[in-house]
């Protein structure tokens, strides 16, 4: 129950950011908040949310974050996905200078009861909506970074390997991963910090130990960050009260 009054919450904050009044730059009117967002992709319309910033200002690339959610957000709604980041952005927007890319990972059926696809498998609705942003916002494609948790967490693991090309950081929250992700991660110098509870019952904390030594081991830079009985909620501590936004920053392609 607690937990759906907060969803309801959230809920109610994030459709009211979204139908603020708009903001004018470059000559054009650029909404802020959370911003409704919706892509084809063959035969399917898919929702998804981009978060603009107060201080956005289109004459500026402006840095920014692709967040992949877990499996508690998975859906068609299109707003679920932001529940847990994006609360954390609302807390303290003065933390999160960024564009901010919400996809949301869909079910392979419309029942809520089928599992879900990795995101790793998704990553085409990924790109698509990375290359949509791109052409609606300034972008900074220098200080493009991914997060995610849980099975976001996983996926920003694999994704973060797969396009080493593009993103500056990764910061997977309770993930897991790969001997090859984190050596390909290792092989192009990718900053990481990843965070997890030592009491997590849903995925261990052995699998952000072995991805840190994995990617230590092979040359690369992994900070890890362990919360002392914390279960498998590592995100709340490490989006609200870490200095990720910060540390993103400090990186760039």
């Amino acid at each position: 129950m607690e937990h759906s009054i907060h969803f309801l919450i959230i809920t109610v904050l994030v459709v009211g950011l979204a139908l603020a009044v708009p903001s004018e730059a470059a000559g054009k009117d650029i909404q802020r908040g959370f911003v409704a967002k919706t892509i084809e992709m063959g035969e399917k319309d898919i929702k998804y949310v981009v978060y603009v910033p107060e201080s956005y200002d289109a004459k500026k690339p402006m840095p920014t974050i692709i967040f992949l959610n877990g499996y508690g957000e998975c859906g068609t709604d299109g707003w679920r996905q932001c529940y847990h980041f994006g609360g954390a952005i609302m807390l303290k927007a003065a933390d999160w200078p960024f564009l901010v890319i919400f996809p949301q990972k869909q079910y392979n059926k419309p029942s809520a009861s089928e599992e879900p696809t990795p995101w790793v498998d998704q990553d085409e609705m990924v790109m698509a909506i990375l290359k949509k942003s791109e052409k609606e916002y300034r972008i900074d494609k220098t200080r493009l970074y991914l997060t995610g948790l849980s099975q976001g967490g996983f996926g920003t693991w694999a994704l973060g390997a797969k396009h080493t090309d593009l993103f500056a950081a990764i910061a997977p929250c309770c993930g897991w991963g790969s001997k090859q992700t984190a050596e390909t991660l290792a092989k192009a110098k990718m900053p990481i910090w990843t965070f997890h509870g030592d009491a997590d019952q849903a995925v261990n904390v052995e699998c952000s130990k072995e991805m840190t030594t994995w990617v230590t081991d092979a040359g690369g830079e992994c900070k890890l960050t362990i919360y002392p009985g914390v279960g498998h909620n590592s995100w709340d501590k490490a989006y609200r009260e870490e200095k990720l936004g910060e540390w993103f920053l400090q990186h760039h392609k």
